[in-house]
């Protein structure tokens, strides 16, 4: 597995699949990028280099743990493109690492080519997800055997009751078919998940939604924010809206998708973002 310093010494690593030009991948969670596999098989299209966030998967522990705050990882995703050796790149992020792309492009706009954010969290920009949105967008679930007892998980946990069973209970929903393959990628999710490591993601000062809001009003390269249909943790209208923020932004909902977009309907995923990122104009230092 190659590596790389960080600015802080710490020793970082990433997985590198297929060929071609690369897009940079950074994973949400933050958790170990494995979930994300090659995404559906976008790999046989471009090269995708997947970091493992400072602490998680092959990376090291950092001495500093203030270091996995959202804000400070952004010195990581430039010190990966400097290790590439890229002079502009590509940048896609899934679910909580499109909080870290979101401030990775407003410290420097200058080095990204085109953006992607699949089914993307807002934490970053501001945006607040009401109650009534994320419940009218788990009942379009309604017909699933599964759903009566995901739904009263999700209303325990929207009435501040939320227990770990109840947000286990809530798994079927980040998926389009709560099935085999949804059940083994969940379970794998559980093992690779730092509670630890995500608390301090979010940590106080970590975001500053007005400034990171101003800067991507300025950021004019095109954007490709990807939506699930069925997803209750990023519903449609909500990526609608972190698209508008943008002046070249496009908002595309996979239909019957839910989290994890790649997973639930593979060929529509990699034909959407390999529709948006061409062969790429990524150029090498």
């Amino acid at each position: 597995m190659p590596t790389f310093s960080a600015h802080d010494g710490t020793r970082l690593a990433y997985h590198a699949f297929g060929d071609g030009v690369p897009v940079v991948c950074l994973p949400g969670g933050p958790q170990d990028s494995a979930y994300l596999g090659d995404l559906g098989g976008l790999s046989a299209h471009r090269q995708l280099i997947m970091l493992d966030i400072r602490g998680i998967g092959g990376s090291a522990t950092p001495e500093d743990p203030v270091s996995y705050r959202c804000d400070r990882l952004v010195d990581d995703v430039e010190a990966l493109r400097r290790h590439l050796g890229l002079e502009r790149m590509d940048l896609l992020a899934h679910c909580a690492g499109a909080n870290l792309a979101a401030q990775y492009v407003s410290r420097h706009a200058e080095r990204v080519d085109k953006l992607v954010l699949v089914t993307p969290s807002v934490r970053a920009v501001g945006i607040t997800i009401t109650t009534e949105l994320r419940r009218e967008t788990a009942l379009l679930r309604s017909d699933q055997p599964w759903f009566p007892g995901a739904f009263a998980a999700l209303e325990a946990i929207l009435a501040g009751r939320g227990t770990d069973e109840h947000w286990q209970a809530l798994a079927p929903f980040s998926y389009g078919r709560w099935d085999e393959t949804a059940r083994a990628h969940r379970a794998a999710e559980d093992e690779q998940l730092s509670m630890e490591i995500v608390a301090a993601f979010g940590a106080e000062g970590a975001f500053d939604p007005e400034a990171t809001r101003a800067a991507l009003a300025r950021f004019t390269p095109p954007v490709l924010l990807l939506a699930g249909e069925v997803d209750t943790g990023a519903p449609p209208r909500t990526t609608a809206e972190f698209a508008g923020l943008f002046p070249n932004a496009q908002c595309v909902v996979q239909p019957g998708a839910g989290h994890f977009p790649w997973l639930d309907d593979a060929a529509t995923f990699v034909a959407t973002t390999t529709a948006f990122l061409g062969q790429g104009t990524t150029r090498s230092r």
